[in-house]
């Protein structure tokens, strides 16, 4: 196996180690690293999976099924006898917004709610009418949309009634998984957070939004930040974290911004996954917050600002497996721009910031009988860039301070390309973070500041940084006023 630059082998990694799991919305993926981050070479494994979605707006995936991958990637990373009891943490992350109801023994009532689940559209309109969503969103830092908690519970509680009466507790996936491993549902504080129901100033539940949703902070678990591991005993199915702490679960949007190098106010994340975000890590809260981002509290003193886009490797993904593209992609991503590329607004699975449409789906324009199926991946890959211009449009007076765009992330890694087309459409630089898997490297960095916090860390790996081109610049100007003009007929 050929060792990447970032890799160092088990007899040369520096003490102490830490298991970082990554759970995301294709896999889940779990390796140890070493103090300084490097990820330790052969102690790494993956397994996917994918979630079910039906047409009416379902996005889930079973509890246990992640359990058992996660029990997968123990079994295949710990199992090195040169390992001893070298491993002195285990910290998770998983997608965001994910949400299961348990009864009193911690069994699962429902799947795992996906962030990408929009059945709840009825009961966003609904607290809309109910809530003054500007206060809302002043206080929690998020909207009323399908994505939180509020309208998913007000949704269950007409849908699926006996359930809502017999749920003793709401948890995560991660909270889910760690109750099952080590008997804790600890949530750190970004997980409970990304609920919307958990005031970025002060760290307590939002009174008002518990009413609405008709649970009570009880029902919930405390949010807790990295620096309060739990000294839980590991199952004697995994000797080598005998001597493990176990970190609260987090999300991994900030866990994606640690590992992308993305730590200050200076340094704007473009996140590029199966779902992306525009993010910056800001000490406090942000205030005045703009109306189509968001602002989680992630610890004691610090919050993430930013905005999410459903669709960004589900939307290639999608175009993939659905077009009749060429084998190398990398050539249509590099040619300039066209007016006979169709116009995409890709919200395949609905629309999160800025405009929190939860029920927005996929519009193509300007498709002739002369467009062919890379013009149309062109299309989609272009209308991806743009979701990303339409955050970033909003973040800039929030933000001022932003001197980099960071770009991380498989479409990043996969079709580097694009970036190209991103930095266009943003009219600015866009360096890549090339390290794969940095959304598990954060976690094992927020863990490794409480193990060893005067160890040095390794460098992030970057690429190209992508410069505007001028001439392109002004072409998605035009693009993104056209972009606009569909969005308000249609969408909106």
């Amino acid at each position: 196996m050929t060792r990447t630059d970032d890799d160092v082998a088990l007899h040369a990694a520096l003490d102490p180690l830490v298991l970082a799991l990554d759970i995301g919305s294709t896999a889940t993926r779990g390796g140890v690293h070493d103090a300084s981050g490097r990820r330790v070479h052969g102690l790494q494994h993956k397994v996917p999976h994918a979630f079910t979605v039906a047409p009416d707006g379902t996005s889930v995936i079973d509890p246990e099924q992640v359990t058992a991958e996660v029990g997968q990637v123990l079994d295949a990373v710990t199992g090195d006898p040169r390992l001893g009891t070298r491993i002195a943490g285990v910290a998770m992350d998983t997608f965001a917004a994910s949400l299961i109801a348990v009864d009193a023994a911690g069994r699962a009532l429902t799947p795992c709610v996906t962030y990408a689940d929009s059945r709840s559209a009825g009961a966003v309109t609904a607290l809309r009418d109910e809530l003054d969503e500007q206060a809302v969103q002043q206080r929690t830092g998020t909207r009323l949309h399908t994505s939180y908690h509020a309208p998913r519970l007000r949704w269950l509680a007409s849908s699926q009634p006996r359930v809502v009466a017999e749920a003793a507790a709401w948890w995560s996936l991660g909270e889910y998984i760690l109750a099952r491993l080590i008997g804790l549902p600890l949530a750190g504080t970004s997980t409970v957070a990304w609920t919307g129901l958990l005031d970025r100033r002060t760290g307590e539940f939002d009174t008002e939004l518990l009413a609405a949703a008709g649970i009570g902070a009880g029902q919930l678990s405390p949010p807790r930040d990295m620096t309060e591991p739990a000294a839980a005993a590991a199952p004697a199915r995994w000797p080598a974290l005998a001597r493990a702490v176990w970190f609260p679960v987090i999300t991994d949007g900030f866990a994606s911004n640690i590992g992308a190098g993305a730590v200050d106010a200076t340094v704007l994340t473009a996140a590029t996954a199966t779902s992306g975000a525009l993010r910056v890590l800001l000490d406090g809260p942000a205030d005045p917050l703009p109306f189509g981002l968001w602002n989680y509290r992630v610890g004691a003193g610090r919050t993430l600002l930013g905005g999410a886009i459903n669709d960004v490797g589900r939307a290639i993904s999608w175009a993939q497996s659905t077009l009749r593209l060429s084998p190398a992609l990398a050539p249509v991503l590099a040619a300039p721009p066209s007016d006979g590329t169709p116009l995409v607004l890709p919200y395949l699975t609905g629309e999160r910031a800025p405009g929190w449409v939860g029920g927005a789906r996929a519009i193509f324009g300007g498709v002739s009988a002369a467009t062919d199926a890379d013009l149309m991946f062109r299309g989609i890959v272009e209308g991806v860039a743009m979701t990303y211009a339409r955050v970033a449009d909003e973040l800039r007076p929030a933000a001022p301070e932003v001197l980099e765009v960071a770009a991380s992330g498989r479409v990043s890694n996969d079709q580097p390309e694009w970036l190209q087309v991103l930095a266009d459409v943003l009219g600015r630089p866009v360096t890549h973070v090339t390290r794969r898997r940095a959304t598990q490297r954060g976690t094992a960095l927020l863990a490794l500041d409480v193990l060893a916090p005067g160890v040095p860390r390794a460098p992030r790996a970057t690429g190209v940084t992508y410069e505007p081109r001028p001439a392109h610049v002004e072409h998605y100007a035009q693009r993104r006023v056209r972009f606009a003009t569909v969005y308000d007929a249609l969408v909106r």
